[in-house]
């Protein structure tokens, strides 16, 4: 299976930092049955922006991502520097169609500057992996798991990232093994 990885910027270009795409695309291929396909870079369409919110809506960005999608390109996943919500949580890390084409990770959150700290490049790197694979998981029809060190357990603070692994448990990766089968 292949899934496109791509960064989408703002006009303001909040861009996403060097090397966290590589990263990702690198965890994506170790911890998934897939094969990453680089994509060029596209932009986040305004209307995808709530200004009340100063945030911008993930089901708005998929959208785009959706209607971007290369021929040859089954699934892809979009990574982004802009912060996420969805209209009923404050916000996202990201967001993917359950066995669906289209995902997005948000880095926004996931960097230490967000919250007053000193820039961390390994742990922003190693959330960003994390999530990565959280959100292609969702692509290949993974829901949240419940198992304490799963990536695909649910996380609604940035501990909870720290505190996973990368890969799928084995309980989730037999799943994987069902569904690519």
């Amino acid at each position: 299976m292949v899934v496109g990885v791509f960064e989408l910027r703002t006009p303001e270009d909040r861009a996403v930092p060097q090397g966290v795409i590589p990263a990702m695309a690198a965890a994506l291929e170790q911890c998934l049955p897939v094969r990453v396909a680089g994509l060029k870079p596209l932009e986040i369409p305004q209307g995808a922006y709530d200004a009340r919110r100063a945030q911008w809506s993930a089901p708005a960005v998929l959208e785009s991502v959706l209607a971007s999608l290369p021929e040859g390109i089954p699934k892809a996943l979009a990574v982004t520097g802009v912060d996420l919500f969805i209209p009923m949580l404050s916000f996202v890390y990201g967001q993917a169609q359950l066995k669906g084409r289209a995902g997005v990770v948000s880095v926004a959150r996931l960097r230490q500057e967000f919250y007053g700290l000193p820039g961390n490049e390994a742990l922003l790197l190693e959330r960003a992996r994390k999530e990565a694979v959280h959100e292609a998981g969702h692509l290949l029809g993974l829901v949240h798991c419940s198992s304490p060190g799963c990536v695909m357990r649910l996380s609604v603070q940035v501990g909870q990232i720290d505190l996973k692994g990368e890969a799928p448990c084995p309980s989730c990766a037999a799943r994987l093994r069902e569904v690519s089968a």
